[in-house]
């Protein structure tokens, strides 16, 4: 018999089709997030569980099922920060990500926040589209330059590094990085410093993990580091950042700018975010590529695999 596989929203059909060949799989087509009490009934109803952001199983939810049936969380996304997984693993259930499958596609949309930010792209468009544009003038939508300016990168794994390539090498742009543990080998020319240093560049990218090691390590004091041309940008995860703190900055003018694809409390978007014409905002697109998203999920089905097979999945976080 097959084992039961809960997924907790539609995947490729590429990734639903394999993760068939090897599972009893029950696939929630919607949208939302999982409810508290669906979350407590995948537990105790199947055998596995594929889920996603926001799918929080947070320690309330293994408490309330102390003798879960399902023994895996093999989770789609490199970042985890829902699943409780010392809590977890507590309960004896593994938990699972999916690296290394979203680092060029999440670094090409921390490059294209910069850009679109430091450029007024979306702005401009927006003129476009609203048949407000009078035609091209020496003065019209100046921007910021980005070639050869100094980058800032807060947190140099994999997809910090990917970022700090395209920008140095595509853009001759210096970079500096602050990392919690020291790097020996940047694999660039790149240079660690202590925070103040790194959000005091032209342009900050935050691409550190999230979970409660980083929530909320950007926050007011961290923001007052930032020059008053600087623009910032995260792509990592959105309470990372104190939103609140970085709407008071831009609205009081001590940033230029912000690009976001990650929000605190997502989907929602604070209305005064949306207001202001100097942050570009995506629908976190950070992954957004059919290749990419594959990949994902057929990484997610092998950690589910090597588990069926007694094996300890490739990926598993919480060993």
């Amino acid at each position: 018999m097959k084992p039961k596989l809960l997924i907790t929203r539609r995947l490729p059909d590429r990734v639903l089709d394999s993760a068939r060949d090897r599972f009893d799989v029950t696939l929630r087509d919607r949208t939302e997030v999982l409810s508290p009490d669906e979350l407590r009934a995948a537990l105790r109803d199947y055998d596995a569980v594929l889920p996603t952001l926001g799918d929080r199983f947070q320690p309330d939810v293994f408490a309330d099922v102390p003798n879960p049936r399902a023994k895996i969380l093999a989770n789609f996304g490199v970042g985890y920060n829902h699943i409780d997984a010392e809590a977890a693993k507590a309960a004896g259930i593994a938990v699972s990500n999916t690296p290394g499958a979203v680092t060029d596609a999440t670094a090409d949309i921390a490059v294209s926040l910069i850009l679109m930010t430091a450029r007024r792209l979306g702005e401009g468009e927006r003129i476009l589209r609203a048949g407000a544009w009078e035609g091209w003038g020496p003065v019209q939508m100046l921007g910021t330059h980005v070639t050869g300016k100094r980058l800032g990168v807060i947190g140099f794994g994999r997809i910090g590094k990917a970022i700090a390539k395209r920008c140095h090498y595509g853009f001759d742009m210096e970079v500096v990085f602050y990392n919690r543990s020291r790097v020996e080998d940047p694999g660039m020319p790149a240079r660690q410093v202590e925070m103040a240093e790194a959000m005091a560049a032209d342009f900050v990218v935050v691409a550190v993990p999230g979970g409660k090691a980083t929530y909320h390590l950007i926050d007011a004091q961290v923001l007052a580091m930032m020059k008053q041309t600087g623009i910032f940008v995260n792509i990592s995860r959105g309470d990372v950042v104190d939103e609140t703190a970085l709407i008071d900055t831009l609205q009081a003018g001590r940033i230029a700018g912000a690009g976001l694809d990650v929000y605190e409390f997502e989907p929602k978007v604070p209305a005064a975010l949306m207001a202001m014409e100097n942050v570009t905002l995506l629908p976190h697109l950070g992954t957004a590529c059919l290749e990419v998203r594959e990949n994902m999920g057929m990484m997610a089905v092998a950690n589910l695999i090597a588990w069926a097979e007694g094996k300890a999945p490739p990926n598993q976080v919480n060993p």
